[in-house]
């Protein structure tokens, strides 16, 4: 029989997605901080790079940030619940009957 998870309890699910929609929201606020340093330190304003390079940039790091923070979240979010706990492993059941 497969346990259920602490997070098909609604209060519990809302108080998990709630933290993890502000740890997003700190993650964004932490990003922007990066690519606005990011390129002031790659603008020199003598080199031949265009707008296209600091778009490139700034999108790839912002990106690579969120995305990082979003499966990191993700993570986090499913250890502090004690959802994994609650995963079985049905393999294990076949090896007993045998």
């Amino acid at each position: 029989m497969i346990p259920k998870s602490p997070l098909d309890d609604p209060e519990n699910a809302a108080f998990a997605w709630a933290r993890y929609k502000r740890l997003m929201r700190f993650m964004l606020f932490v990003t922007i901080g990066v690519v606005v340093i990011a390129l002031a330190l790659l603008y020199d304003g003598e080199s031949p790079a265009t707008v296209h390079f600091y778009i490139a940039a700034a999108l790839g790091i912002g990106f690579m940030m969120l995305l990082t923070a979003a499966l990191m979240g993700l993570v986090f979010l499913s250890s502090g619940t004690g959802h994994d706990e609650s995963v079985t492993d049905l393999m294990e059941d076949d090896e007993k009957r045998d």
